[in-house]
């Protein structure tokens, strides 16, 4: 089976590298067709007397004009045959006096002359019809070897399980070479999750003479991580692993960031027929699929979920297809019938949607703030749960009561917030002392008094990160109007042609081929947009990461799948 198996890989890259060279070739020979009708090969230089230039010019030059670029001293010794021409290149030959070849050089140059990339020592077509030879045995001998491949299909589960086996055996192997060993015995070290201690201790000591010991790593050692969560959190534990495992005395981020993050997605996707059909379809592959790998059954889960959040936000806002129904009602049946938003429609009140994504992203970046509290409280730093975290929820929370009484809020918002002048006075005071607070505490670490004082108000500058922050979730806002939009136009393009059975076929068509486009373009969008919310909003507020993975030694195939079954007795 080895035998079989370097055969094949010898006859893949066989196939690889005779169409890496057919692709090689054929642009060779793109570059000599303009050549074809050339009977000299493109590398002639003239004669002892004579002097020739074979190459390109910029397009657009015809003869006259070519032959009067050469109207200088000796130029009647001068000839230009113009080979072919096309919208990109002008291809030439000028032959001239070997007197005259300097002066005609740099008055070609000046025309913008190249040589050809290709300048074979024979005629342009006899040059062809080499390449071309080579190339149909090239493709002969790729089509053979695929031939050779399919001929051997009988021996694919075969080789998949050897493939299996011997990533089995290389990775026994990798871990046999860092034992320490003697004659008769050897050690074992490595890490195991606290929760399978005890049945790993009871599996060794029933079925092998060992000697087992269990340690609590020591507080400076870097142990790896193991994230561990609930059915619905755990599915976007991928997306906590792609930005950075937690470092050590962080905390694991999962569990607050999944609630966010179904939040946020459907909020940009936000159609509710969009959201069904995601639900369902992933769905359907984890009820019908149950030998899947595990990544990819979390992330079915992910979108799963997503899906739900955006069923429920399509329902709040109204948008089914985007405004399919009514359109459908109107064109087809002479009716009109819509199914009203829950709560209120986007596309309707677009301020009012901005003034809701800013509340949420207030929301997620005050319980970034909370995660960094509890972090700093559990490792028992309370200054730093004072100066890091207490500070600028008091100076955010006061700027927010300051703004409230503002007039451009209320331009914004649509409404205004009557407030006491006692509390707007209460509010300057308490932003004005937290302020103060952060300058003096922000560059603590710092001995030199200036150098701290610098680092404080460096520290206080970051009110405008926060303010930026803030503005960051408008993109809720873009993203669910785009949805809502794009699917618009593709049901009012669908009824232009009216209520006919022709303009029903083209409306089915439109809308299938249009949604289809639709909901795909914003699924990227929305998980591009959602993790980018995550990771720089939210995690910037807390999270810095740098965890390595915990990666047991079992069972890695990709192929076959094993499954232990203990029998008592």
């Amino acid at each position: 089976m080895l035998q079989l198996a370097y055969r094949l890989s010898s006859l893949a890259q066989e196939m690889e590298e005779s169409k890496a060279e057919i692709l090689k070739l054929k642009i060779q020979m793109e570059s000599l067709m303009p050549w074809k009708s050339f009977d000299l090969p493109l590398n002639y230089s003239g004669s002892k007397k004579t002097a020739a230039f074979i190459g390109i010019l910029p397009p657009g030059l015809d003869q006259e004009a070519l032959e009067e670029q050469f109207c200088f001293s000796g130029s009647d010794a001068v000839a230009v045959e113009i080979v072919s021409s096309s919208p990109e290149q002008t291809c030439v030959m000028v032959l001239c006096m070997r007197t005259a070849a300097h002066e005609v050089e740099e008055r070609l140059r000046e025309l913008g002359y190249a040589k050809p990339n290709v300048t074979p020592p024979v005629p342009p077509a006899e040059q062809l019809k080499k390449l071309q030879d080579t190339v149909e045995e090239l493709t002969r001998k790729a089509l053979l070897a695929q031939d050779e491949i399919k001929s051997r299909s009988e021996a694919r589960e075969d080789l998949k399980f050897m493939l299996d086996y011997y990533t089995m055996r290389l990775e026994k192997y990798e871990i046999i070479s860092r034992l320490t060993q003697a004659r008769r015995t050897f050690v074992l070290t490595g890490y195991v999750p606290e929760r399978e201690a005890s049945a790993l201790e009871e599996e060794l000591t029933a079925n092998f003479p060992v000697a087992v010991k269990f340690e609590t790593p020591a507080e400076e050692e870097d142990v790896p991580v193991l994230l561990s969560n609930n059915g619905f959190a755990a599915p976007v534990e991928s997306v906590v692993e792609s930005y950075s495992l937690p470092g050590k005395g962080e905390v694991d981020p999962t569990a607050v960031m999944s609630v966010f993050y179904y939040v946020l997605f459907g909020m940009m996707l936000s159609d509710a027929a969009y959201g069904a059909l995601l639900t369902g379809i992933c769905g359907f592959c984890l009820l019908h699929f149950k030998n899947m790998e595990k990544g990819m059954r979390n992330t079915l889960k992910m979108f799963f979920f997503c899906g739900i959040s955006t069923v429920f936000w399509g329902v709040m806002f109204g948008s089914y297809f985007g405004d399919v129904v009514d359109v459908v009602s109107k064109t087809f049946f002479g009716t009109h019938l819509t199914i009203p938003p829950l709560w209120f429609a986007p596309l309707n009140q677009p301020m009012r949607m901005l003034m809701f994504c800013f509340v949420v992203g207030l929301a997620h970046l005050f319980t970034g703030l909370a995660m960094n509290f509890y972090q700093l409280a559990r490792a028992k730093k309370y200054k730093d749960v004072v100066y890091d975290v207490v500070f600028w929820y008091v100076l955010l929370i006061s700027l927010i009561v300051l703004l409230m009484g503002q007039k451009i809020f209320a331009d914004i918002a649509g409404f205004s917030v009557s407030m006491p002048p006692t509390l707007t006075s209460a509010a300057s005071y308490v932003a004005i002392a937290s302020a103060i607070g952060i300058i003096l505490t922000g560059g603590r670490e710092s001995r030199n008094w200036f150098k701290r004082i610098l680092k404080g108000l460096y520290s206080l500058y970051n009110i405008t990160g926060y303010l930026s922050d803030v503005l960051s979730y408008s993109r809720l806002l873009a993203l669910g109007l785009a949805t809502g939009v794009i699917a618009t136009v593709i049901n009012q393009m669908g009824s232009m042609m009216g209520g006919s059975a022709a303009g029903a076929v083209a409306f089915i068509v439109i809308f299938l081929l249009g949604h289809t486009m639709n909901i795909g373009i914003n699924l990227l969008g929305a998980y591009v947009h959602t993790n980018r919310l995550q990771f720089v909003e939210f995690f910037g507020k807390f999270y810095s990461g740098g965890g390595q993975k915990f990666r047991p030694f079992t069972v890695n195939t990709k192929y076959f799948k094993f499954k232990e079954e203990h029998k008592n007795g």
